[in-house]
């Protein structure tokens, strides 16, 4: 019985002392999430193709509210002259108008912030299921991600992959070729 005890005791001690060296073995790094999205050049693309089809799509937005503010202001110089059932109506017309401007910029809103949405979530995707083969090529156990989300509360600088990540992102997506010129998509 007492060789039995023994046995298992040394047994148990041997796979302790397996588990140690394992533990001590982990790689682990992390990665600045928001830095590699600032400086990740298709996220910079997608930024910039929307940023001017908002310009694009807002122009014709800016001319009917500039239309609207010009009417406005010949409104109020006109109300007084014209009298008390004029100016009633003719306010109406105008808080109808200005409403109207307001749902047709919420919609342009909508629709862009669901566009780029859309795309940035894509590009989420694409940029995890890269880290996850990074990993596994470089034989990391964990890589972490911070920014604004943060997932871990310490780590040394030395595990701070970001920059070498960013850049084999921003090589393969220059290899891959830009699909679509974001100057190009805003002249659509």
């Amino acid at each position: 019985m007492k060789k039995i005890i023994a046995i298992a005791v040394i047994a148990l001690a041997v796979v302790s002392c397996n588990k140690t060296t394992e533990a001590a073995a982990v790689k682990t790094a992390y990665i600045d999430t928001s830095k590699l999205m600032e400086d990740y050049t298709a996220s910079k693309d997608i930024e910039a193709k929307y940023k001017a089809k908002s310009q694009e799509m807002g122009k014709g937005l800016q001319d009917k509210v500039a239309r609207f503010q010009a009417e406005a202001q010949s409104f109020r110089s006109n109300a007084q002259a014209n009298g008390q059932a004029w100016a009633q109506q003719k306010g109406a017309e105008l808080a109808k108008r200005e409403q109207e401007l307001r749902y047709e910029q919420d919609a342009l809103l909508q629709q862009l912030q669901m566009e780029s949405g859309k795309e940035m979530d894509t590009l989420i995707k694409r940029t995890k299921d890269f880290i996850k083969q990074y990993g596994k090529e470089k034989g990391y156990d964990y890589i972490y991600g911070t920014g604004e989300a943060a997932t871990i509360l310490y780590a040394k600088d030395s595990y701070d992959i970001t920059k070498e990540v960013t850049k084999l992102l921003n090589d393969k997506y220059a290899s891959e070729g830009k699909k679509e010129e974001p100057a190009a998509e805003a002249k659509k």
